[in-house]
């Protein structure tokens, strides 16, 4: 066994859960403590600028100058009160992480002393340097400049030592370089045009707020056994390894006893979570050995989503502490389930009301059926981008391989209610509806609340499934930002609703009555988005062949999938939305492909260097004593060795065929390497990477396996699987 393998397997049983001790027994006392929230702002500010912010928030008008200087020097003082010395601009560059540029509130006075001094200016513009930032060519590289505009929808908070402000990020010619920006815009978007079609059932309705809750799952790994795999460091997940005797396969740590570390581990990242405003909830084993989850409750989605972004950044802080590492990778064992991050999205109004949730009567559920069924209309008529929404070089391991959703995109809302469905489909007449028409609609749309009493099985091989009173969008990867499949799935519904307004507006200017419009146009679209319904297996090769004959789509990776954004009709798309520019679309689409070429690039070259210089060292030492163990027998035995030492012999050949394999699959990976760098095009290249760089790394990866279950385990260098899931 190698020095760094036995060394971490002594430090992982050393061990013992670090427990900190709570504030407090109510989470309630400090629970957002570390947030410029409302509660603090009434505390810090005038009413006057209480009143603007909250204006701002409310109907994204803009805050004055004097506003800004107030809410400045308030941020300041709160700040300061709660042990920070720097504030930072918040953002979300595409690099699918956030980002952030310290600056001291000090300001030296001329005299040898300093003062705290934080105004408005600083507080609503900062101007990092933008030119190692991916931009898809929207700036150029001797163009630095970037700025940070601040976003009053999401407060502050104090992290560590630092004043927080989250931000969006754009360029100098006003180009979005973020994923908060377009992700606004989209918000705006949903809410005005749902707002326009809550007019036909309460004008009390001014408001509509698309609503997020992530379920976010993890691995944990103990730093050493982390430290001891070049591949988990520098990629974030193991690229080989041979399965364990003992996986997932029992299903006993789904929902299990947590281990005691990892219990200590998340009470206290639940606790600065709580501290941070960030209302997790949930807590839970997964199905493969140290996977776990954590959710909270729903928030508005550009809150949740800052949120789901700050919390993957303070589980890995705290991760440290307990000495773990954070494994946030979509797949990173082979062989065993990987990790999603399901968005459940709805929609509630200023009201009170979640829009997808049946009412008690015929009008409510009504309403419910409008947004439903523009739900799903949306979804048939997008299911492509929503799609492209989703694809990572991380995702492509997981979407289809019986823990995740396939590549397919379809919905599921249970089959009681999709028969309902069927049942209004037929019973709207396209002539006038008569009273008896009409009383039996009322009767068909009453039972809605009964039918989804029963409807308790969210289908786990659907893209998207309808839970009761929200959709879940399950194949979100967990590296994911949420702002990118939460800005595509809120601008193709506000499409679908503001078409559908259109629609019913016609109709009801022709003579009709509002509910005999309503129902005739969502009969229209019952019709028009059955494709896209699946009530069956989403894994089975028969719902290949039937989503073909449905004319759904079924993009197996990534390049394919975000060529979708190049589609003319989809930049028409976010152009009429006001969502995304075409340059920005397309910059996107550069930036995603650059990302997903690099991923392997890393993946690939890690790949090499582990094979060649820690496999096949290790291979051919146990080739080596094998053989020796074969000259020794032979000069003792002479002629009679064979008798003694044929399995010697098969080992050793057995090890010299896969030592020969090893060598030929890393030539062919570096041949297809070298051959894909030479292409300029990075649509070609990653389409490259995917139909050829990728099967070659699977095909080496799965042969360092095979040797890993071939050498002796005290010649092996690397932490095993068996060492990686269950040495806790």
């Amino acid at each position: 066994m190698s020095i760094s393998r036995q060394k971490a397997l002594e430090d992982v049983l050393e061990r013992t859960p670090r427990y900190r001790e709570r504030p407090s027994n109510k989470i309630s006392q400090y629970y957002g403590e570390n947030v410029f929230n409302l509660h603090t702002m009434r505390e810090y500010l005038t009413d006057e600028a209480c009143d603007g912010i909250m204006d701002a928030m409310d109907n994204h008008t803009s805050i004055s100058r004097s506003i800004a200087d107030q809410v400045a020097s308030a941020l300041k003082e709160w700040a300061i009160s709660r042990g920070a010395t720097h504030y930072t601009h918040w953002f979300q560059p595409l690099t699918g992480a956030t980002a952030e540029k310290h600056d001291s509130f000090i300001t030296p006075t001329g005299d040898g002393r300093a003062i705290e001094k934080f105004d408005g200016s600083l507080l609503v513009q900062q101007e990092p340097d933008a030119s190692s930032f991916p931009n898809g060519g929207i700036r150029n590289t001797f163009e630095a400049r970037g700025y940070t505009l601040w976003d009053p929808t999401s407060p502050a908070f104090v992290w560590e030592s630092t004043l927080c402000i989250p931000t969006i990020f754009i360029s100098y010619t006003g180009f979005a370089l973020d994923n908060k920006m377009p992700l606004l815009k989209a918000l705006a978007r949903v809410d005005s045009a749902a707002t326009d079609v809550c007019q036909y059932f309460d004008k009390n309705v001014t408001k509509v707020v698309a609503t997020l809750g992530w379920e976010q799952e993890y691995f944990l790994v103990d730093k050493s056994l982390h430290g001891a795999r070049p591949d988990l460091q520098l990629t974030g997940r193991a690229l080989f390894g041979a399965p364990p005797a003992k996986g997932q396969q029992l299903d006993d740590h789904y929902f299990g006893s947590i281990p005691a570390r990892a219990s200590a581990f998340m009470k206290e990242f639940e606790l600065e979570s709580h501290k941070l405003g960030i209302p997790v909830t949930t807590r839970h084993n997964e199905v493969a050995p140290n996977q776990f989850e954590c959710a909270p409750v729903f928030e508005e989605a550009n809150l949740a989503n800052d949120h789901n972004l700050l919390l993957m950044e303070v589980m890995e802080q705290v991760a440290r502490k307990h000495d773990f590492r954070v494994l946030l990778h979509e797949k990173p064992y082979p062989g065993l389930n990987g990790s999603g991050k399901h968005n459940n999205w709805s929609l509630g109004t200023n009201t009170g009301v979640n829009l997808l949730k049946p009412g008690n009567n015929p009008k409510t559920n009504l309403r419910f059926l409008t947004f439903f069924i523009n739900t799903l209309a949306a979804l048939n008529t997008h299911a492509d981008i929503v799609r492209a929404s989703f694809a990572s070089a991380g995702n492509d391991h997981r979407l289809g391989g019986n823990e995740a959703p396939p590549a397919i995109v379809s919905a599921f809302i249970g089959s009681q209610l999709s028969e309902l469905l069927d049942e209004l489909e037929t019973s709207i007449k396209a002539g006038k509806l008569t009273p008896e028409d009409k009383t039996a609609l009322k009767l068909e749309i009453g039972r809605i609340p009964e039918v989804l009493l029963d409807n308790t099985d969210r289908n786990r091989t659907s893209t998207f499934a309808f839970t009761g009173n929200k959709f879940e969008l399950r194949a979100v990867g967990s590296t994911a930002n949420c702002a990118v499949p939460m800005t595509v799935l809120n601008t193709i519904v506000s499409e679908q609703l503001e078409s559908f307004k259109v629609a019913v507006d016609q109709r009801i200017d022709k003579g009709e009555k509002k509910d005999d419009a309503l129902l005739k146009e969502l009969q229209k679209l019952i019709t028009q988005s059955k494709a896209i319904r699946f009530e069956g297996n989403g894994y089975s090769d028969e719902w290949v062949v039937e989503a073909a004959k449905r004319g759904l789509s079924n993009l197996k990776n990534t390049p394919e999938a975000l060529e979708v954004f190049n589609r003319p009709e989809v930049i028409e798309l976010f152009e009429k939305q006001q969502v995304l520019r075409k340059e920005e679309v397309h910059a996107r689409v550069e930036v995603e492909l650059e990302n997903y070429i690099l991923k392997l690039q890393i993946e690939a070259r890690v790949l090499l260097q582990m094979a060649r210089g820690t496999i096949l060292p290790a291979a051919i030492d146990y080739q080596s004593q094998l053989l020796l163990n074969v000259q020794s027998l032979n000069d003792v035995f002479g002629e009679d060795a064979p008798k003694y030492g044929g399995a010697q012999l098969e080992l050793v050949k057995q090890a010299g065929a896969l030592i020969q394999q090893i060598h030929r699959e890393s030539l062919e990976l570096d041949s297809i390497h070298d051959a894909l760098e030479k292409l300029e095009s990075a649509s070609e290249k990653a389409k490259g990477y995917a139909e050829k760089m990728f099967p070659s790394m699977e095909a080496l990866g799965a042969t360092c396996a095979q040797l890993e279950v071939t050498v002796d385990d005290a010649l092996w260098p690397l932490p095993k699987f068996t060492e990686l899931l269950f040495t806790r």
